[in-house]
C-alpha cells in the first residue's frame, strides 16, 4: 500500500477534525458528569443512624448516601439442601448429546487438503427453574418489601444428581450484606436504589467519582481515527492526485 504525500496532509486533516469533534463530545460528556458529581457531594450522608433514615424517609429529603446492613427478613431453602438463604435457585439439568461439523485439515502428497468431519459432544443442559425468595428484606432495621434494593447475589451451594444424565443444580444468596446504597428519600421509602457491597460512603462516592466514561470514550475515539485514516489509505485515492 503506496502512501502519497496529498493522502498524509489529507489525513492529517481527518485526525484534526476528528479530534475537535473529540473534544467537543468529551466536554458535553464532562458536564454531564460534573452534574452527576454535583449530585453526588450534595446529597446526604447517613452513616448507620437508623432514625436519621427514618427521618429523611420521612421529610422527602431526596438523594442521599446510607450506609448500613442488608438483610434478608426470614429465610428460603429446599427440604434437601442444608443451610437457609435469601433467595434459592433450583436449576434442572439434563445431560445432553449434541452434533457438530468441524472442518479439519490434512496433508496428503504432500497437499494440504480440507475436509468436514461430524463429531458428538455433551453438555449439562438446562431443562427447568424454581426460584423462592423472602417476602420483606430491611436496610438498616427498616423492612421493604423484596426487590426495592436488586442485591442479593447467588453463588452455588450444591448439586444433587437424580441419575446420571439428571441433575438438580442449587443457588442460593446470603441472608445478610454490609455496604452502602445510593437512593431517593422520599414518601417514607427508598427508590431509585443501587447497593455497593462492602463499601463505606467515603468509597463509594470515590468510585463514582472516577472518570472513566471518558477514558473509554477516547481509547474508542482513538481507535475510530486510526480506523478512519487506514481505511482512507486503503482505498484508491486517485481524485487526490487528479
Amino acid at each position: 500500500m503506496k502512501v502519497t504525500k496529498r493522502e498524509i496532509i489529507f489525513s492529517v486533516a481527518i485526525v484534526a477534525v476528528m479530534l475537535i469533534f473529540g473534544i467537543v463530545l468529551s466536554d458535553k460528556i464532562n458536564d454531564s458528569l460534573m452534574n452527576s458529581y454535583q449530585e453526588y457531594n450534595t446529597a446526604l450522608q447517613i452513616n448507620d443512624d437508623p432514625e436519621l433514615f427514618r427521618y429523611g424517609m420521612r421529610t422527602n429529603v431526596g438523594n442521599a448516601f446510607v450506609h448500613g446492613n442488608l438483610a434478608a427478613v426470614g429465610s428460603v431453602s429446599y427440604p434437601e439442601v442444608e443451610g437457609q438463604y435469601a433467595t434459592m435457585t433450583k436449576v434442572t439439568e439434563r445431560y445432553t448429546m449434541h452434533t457438530r461439523t468441524v472442518t479439519r485439515t490434512r496433508t496428503v502428497n504432500g497437499k494440504t487438503q480440507t475436509y468436514t468431519t461430524t463429531e458428538n459432544y455433551w453438555t449439562w443442559d438446562s431443562i427447568d427453574r424454581d426460584y423462592l425468595h423472602v417476602d420483606n428484606i430491611s436496610f438498616l432495621g427498616v423492612e421493604f418489601p423484596y426487590g426495592t434494593i436488586d442485591y442479593f447475589p447467588e453463588h452455588i451451594i450444591t448439586t444433587i444428581y437424580q441419575t446420571s444424565h439428571l441433575r438438580d443444580v442449587y443457588y442460593g444468596s446470603d441472608l445478610e450484606y454490609e455496604g452502602t446504597i445510593y437512593t431517593v428519600l422520599s414518601d417514607n421509602t427508598i427508590s431509585n436504589t443501587t447497593f455497593y457491597c462492602n463499601s463505606s460512603i467515603e468509597e463509594t462516592i470515590d468510585s463514582l467519582e472516577i472518570k472513566w466514561q471518558l477514558i473509554v470514550f477516547w481509547i474508542v475515539w482513538v481507535l475510530l481515527i486510526g480506523g478512519l485514516v487506514y481505511g482512507f489509505y486503503y482505498i484508491d485515492n486517485r481524485w487526490l492526485e487528479g
